[in-house]
C-alpha cells in the first residue's frame, strides 16, 4: 500500500484522527442511549417520544459511519468494540430505565457533550488546514446543538 500524502503531516493526521475516535465513541454511545431509551420510554408523551428518539437513532447511525470512514481516510483505524467505546467517550452509560423525564434530560447532557467534543476536534482540523475533518464535524456540531435545543424545549 502507498503511504499518505494528502497535505497534511502525519502528527496532525494522528491528532486530528484521536479527537474523531472520541466523537466516535460519544455518537456511538448516544445513539445506543436513544435507542435504548426508544424501545422503554413510557408515559403520557409516549408517542412523541418513541418517534423523536427515532429518528435521532436513525440519524446518528449514519452519523458514526461518516465519521469512521474520515478515520480511516486520514490513515488511521477507527474504533470498533464496546469496549474501545467506552474507554474513549465522554458520555457514560446510564443503569435502569429512568423515567421519561429523566431521558430528556440525560440525552440533552449526550448532545450538548458532543457539542463539546466537535468543537475540541475542529480547532484541530482548522489549524491543520483539514477543511473535510472541519466540514464534517462542523456539520455533526450544527445536528447536535439543533437536536438539544428541541430536547430542552420538551423539558420547559
Amino acid at each position: 500500500m502507498s503511504s499518505i500524502d494528502i497535505g497534511i503531516n502525519e502528527a496532525d493526521r494522528l491528532s486530528i484522527a484521536d479527537g474523531l475516535k472520541v466523537l466516535l465513541a460519544d455518537s456511538y454511545t448516544l445513539y445506543l442511549q436513544t435507542h435504548n431509551f426508544h424501545w422503554n420510554v413510557t408515559g403520557p408523551q409516549f408517542r412523541e417520544l418513541h418517534l423523536m428518539f427515532e429518528e435521532h437513532y436513525n440519524e446518528l447511525a449514519l452519523a458514526v459511519d461518516e465519521i469512521a470512514e474520515r478515520i480511516r481516510t486520514l490513515d488511521v483505524v477507527a474504533p470498533g468494540t464496546y469496549k474501545a467505546f467506552a474507554e474513549l467517550s465522554n458520555i457514560k452509560e446510564v443503569d435502569g430505565v429512568p423515567p421519561a423525564s429523566e431521558m430528556i434530560r440525560i440525552l440533552t447532557q449526550g448532545h450538548e457533550q458532543i457539542v463539546k467534543t466537535c468543537r475540541e476536534v475542529l480547532v484541530k482540523a482548522q489549524s491543520a488546514d483539514d477543511e473535510s475533518s472541519a466540514a464534517l464535524v462542523s456539520d455533526r456540531m450544527r445536528v447536535h446543538e439543533k437536536t438539544a435545543w428541541m430536547l430542552r424545549a420538551l423539558a420547559a
